[in-house]
Parts: C-alpha cells; structure tokens; sequence
C-alpha cells in the first residue's frame, strides 16, 4: 500500500521548479538561479543545499526559456521523405553532427512522400520555433513556407528543389549520374536498355530519366516506349516492370535501376530469370559489394553536411541570393554493369 501511494504522489508532466527547489533548501529564487547558472556569490554551504534539492526533485533547468530570451531555440528541424529509407540514415546523422557542433538540436520526422503531410510537418515544426529547416520535398509548391522565411526561419532543401519559391538547394546530379550510368552499359555492348524510376512527379525521377533519354540519344539509339517504367517503387510494381521489359519478342538486355528500392527489386527479380541481364543501379545499397552490384553512388552523409553547413551559414547571417549546390554521384563498377548482351 505504501508503494502505492507513492505512485499515486507522482504526476507526469508536471515538472519541478525553481520555486520547489528554493522551498526544499530554504533559500530565495535568485540564489537557486545563481547556483544554476554557475554565477558567483553563494556560499559553499548554501550551493550544496541547493544543489541537493535539485537532485532530490530531479530538477532540470528550462533551456527553452533560457534561449528563447537570447531569440534563439538551438534547435533545427528535418523533414524526411521515409525515415525507414537507408538513404537517409548517414544523410539525417550528418545534419545531425553538424547541429551538434554548432550546439543545436535535431528534430525530424517523416513526410511519407505525401505534400500534405510534408507541409504539416513543416509548418508544426516552425510552430515549435525550430531556427531552421532542412527539407526534402514531397511537394512542388512551397509557397506556404515564404511567411516563415520571411520570419527568419533559414531553410534550405535537399536531394530535390523547393517548387514556386527561391531557396537554397543542395543535391546531387541526377541527370548527369544516369547518363552516365546508360552510357557505361551502352559502352559494354547494350542496345536495348530499360528504365525504371520512381514516380514521374518526383524530380530526381524525372531527371534521371532525362539522363536516360541523354545516353540512349547520344549513342544513337532508339527508346522503345515498352522499354520504360516510371510508379510506385513497390516490389509489386518495379517486379511486373522488369519481368515485361526482360522477356518477350525483343527483350531488354540490361536494365537503369532509379533509385536504391528499384535495384533491390531488380536484383531479386532478375535472379530468377534464365538469361543474364546486366544492371546499373542509382544510389548504392547494403551488400552491393558482395552481389557484384554496379551503381551510380550517391553521397549521402555529404549531402546532409552539406545542406546543414549552408543553414547554419544562414543562422549566422550569411544573406547572399539562395544558391544550387551540385555534388557529383560516382560510378562504381562492381560486375553487374559489364554483363555483355545476350540477345533471344
């Protein structure tokens, strides 16, 4: 009974105060806020009654006040595309490291590729009064963050552009990677090539498709329209693709795979089929190395630190015209890409 009773004593969310630790060591508030905030004048014995007090009550001092009176929150906000993505992880750490270093907070969460959801998760976090935003758009209508830009909250998107607004952008060269991508397979005796990408409103889809059209143009060669997929990258979807675009009449003979979720499908469809099929993936994914699997690789964690490092330039009154920052992806030929042709 009496442990319950000291349950029922405990309320959550109600959190201690400085007026409770300045009853429980018999002191006045000013003297609990000099103890913690490290300023002189208290005495020895004082400051360990009152430091006693805060452990008792698990007392923790308010840095959300503390900073909002400096204008300040020290806190970012990062809006995600899926958090389960593994594209994301080394890019979400590294704008993580760098908010760390400029003694920042990190807060994201995951806009499930839906615009709506992306705005509410923006606009929720500005209400939070984050300084600063980094995003990956869902959406191609940005127009919604202007008023908060204009508040002084820095922004800055990443792997895709902002849509109807000028703003900071950092991302990596799509059209120039899948180029480069097609035109190593073209290189390696291909003819028919296949293409299957994301959906066709996202932008690194669509630019990377344009990278295909490039490569194919530049050899001389023709498109077949049979020989492209654009959806979904559900393994329901990308499987049926590949398996259309791989058998038949005159099948492909290699295959661009857009993005990291496309080429795990692809390998695992492709494994079951009689005839080798040769693949190129954009982006890099887990075991790539082991399964001989040839990519254009992305850097993801340089993406992150990059667009984190031009927001806090931002924060600290860096007020040039927004600019477009390009990485360069890298071709990494592992075996899948150099498979030769073998025609029906």
């Amino acid at each position: 009974m009496a442990d319950n009773a000291r349950r029922t004593d405990h309320r959550y969310g109600i959190r201690p105060t400085m007026k409770d630790v300045a009853a429980r060591a018999g002191v006045g508030l000013k003297t609990v806020s000099r103890v913690v905030n490290g300023e002189p004048g208290v005495t020895p014995d004082t400051e360990r009654r009152v430091q006693e007090a805060i452990e008792a009550l698990g007392f923790r001092r308010n840095d959300s006040a503390r900073v909002l009176r400096k204008g300040r929150t020290a806190s970012i906000g990062l809006v995600l595309e899926d958090l389960a993505d593994p594209f994301y992880g080394p890019l979400s750490r590294a704008v993580e490291e760098v908010a760390r270093a400029h003694g920042a907070l990190l807060i994201n969460g995951s806009s499930a590729e839906d615009p709506d959801r992306e705005q509410e998760l923006a606009l929720a976090l500005c209400a939070r009064r984050v300084d600063g935003l980094i995003v990956i758009p869902a959406g191609t209508d940005h127009r919604y963050l202007e008023p908060e830009i204009k508040a002084g909250i820095a922004t800055v998107f990443v792997d895709r552009p902002a849509g109807r607004i000028d703003a900071d952008v950092v991302l990596s060269d799509s059209f120039g990677g899948a180029r480069e991508g097609v035109a190593h397979l073209v290189a390696h005796g291909h003819r028919r090539i296949g293409f299957i990408g994301d959906q066709p409103r996202i932008h690194t889809a669509t630019e990377r498709l344009r990278g295909y059209h490039a490569a194919m143009e530049d050899a001389g060669l023709p498109v077949d329209p049979a020989w492209m997929s654009l959806g979904p990258t559900a393994p329901e979807r990308v499987r049926d693709a590949v398996t259309a675009m791989v058998t038949g009449p005159q099948p492909v003979t290699a295959l661009f795979a857009g993005n990291n979720r496309v080429t795990v499908t692809a390998v695992r469809t492709l494994a079951g089929h009689q005839r080798p099929v040769a693949l190129v993936g954009f982006d890099d994914i887990e075991l790539a190395d082991l399964l001989g699997i040839t990519v254009i690789a992305q850097d993801a964690a340089a993406l992150g630190r990059t667009a984190a490092e031009r927001l806090f330039r931002r924060l600290d009154g860096f007020d040039d015209a927004p600019a477009r920052v390009e990485l360069t992806p890298v071709l990494i030929a592992r075996g899948s890409g150099e498979i030769p042709p073998h025609d029906a």
